[in-house]
C-alpha cells in the first residue's frame, strides 16, 4: 500500500512564500518615524508679544548668538549659520531657520528648525585622464586636504529650541517694556518742565486756556 503525502502542497508553499515576500516588501516601504506628523515637536512656540516685536526679537536672537544671517528672497523667513571648530580635523556647522506669525491676540508663534552638519578634514587624491575612446588612462597626480560632510541631521533636542525661544521671549518682553516706558517718560517730562522754559507760543496757549 502506498502512502499519500499529507504535508502542504506545492501550491500552498508557493502562496505562503508570495505572501511573506509581499509582507516584507510592505514593511520595507513603510515610512520612517520622521515621516509621521506629530503635535509634540519642539519646532514651534507661542511667544508673548505682537508679530513685529517678536520677529525683531527673533532677528536679535540670531545676531547675539553669532549666527550669520543669509540674505534670502523671502523676508518672512530668517536663516543663519554658525561654524565651530571642534578640533584640528572636525568642524561643526549649525543652520537655523525661523519665521514668526502674529496670532492677533497679543501673542505670536515662532517656528524654528535647526540642522547640524559635521565636516571632517580628509585627504583626497586627484587624478587626470588622458587618451581617446577606450584607451583612456587615469593617472594620479597629487592629493589635497578638504572638508567633507560626514554627518547631517536635524536637531531634535527640545532643550536646544527652548533656549532659543526663551531668548526671543526675553527680547520681546524688553521691547514691550520699552514701548510702554517711553511715552510715560515723555509725559512726565512735559509735566515736570518749568513753564519759564517753554517758548512764547506755548505760554500764550496756556494763558488762553486758563482764561
Amino acid at each position: 500500500m502506498s502512502r499519500q503525502w499529507s504535508g502542504p502542497s506545492a501550491f500552498t508553499i508557493c502562496t505562503a512564500s508570495l505572501a511573506t515576500a509581499a509582507l516584507m516588501a510592505g514593511c520595507s516601504s513603510a515610512p520612517t518615524q520622521h515621516a509621521y506628523f506629530r503635535t509634540d515637536t519642539p519646532f514651534s512656540k507661542v511667544v508673548q508679544g505682537p508679530g513685529d516685536s517678536v520677529c525683531w526679537s527673533v532677528k536679535r536672537a540670531f545676531l547675539t548668538q553669532g549666527y550669520m544671517l543669509d540674505r534670502g528672497g523671502d523676508s518672512a523667513i530668517m536663516s543663519g549659520t554658525k561654524d565651530a571648530q571642534i578640533d584640528e580635523k572636525n568642524n561643526e556647522t549649525l543652520r537655523l531657520q525661523a519665521t514668526c506669525v502674529d496670532n492677533h491676540n497679543g501673542t505670536s508663534t515662532v517656528f524654528t528648525t535647526a540642522e547640524r552638519e559635521l565636516n571632517r578634514l580628509q585627504r583626497i587624491k586627484t587624478s587626470v585622464s588622458a587618451g581617446i575612446s577606450f584607451a583612456t588612462v587615469t593617472v594620479p597626480t597629487s592629493s589635497e586636504d578638504a572638508l567633507r560632510v560626514v554627518r547631517r541631521e536635524t536637531i531634535q533636542d527640545p532643550k536646544f529650541y527652548e533656549g532659543f525661544y526663551q531668548l526671543v521671549q526675553t527680547y520681546a518682553s524688553e521691547d514691550a517694556a520699552a514701548q510702554t516706558r517711553l511715552p510715560r517718560q515723555d509725559r512726565d517730562a512735559r509735566q515736570d518742565r518749568d513753564p519759564r522754559d517753554r517758548d512764547d507760543g506755548t505760554r500764550r496757549q496756556d494763558e488762553a486756556r486758563r482764561q
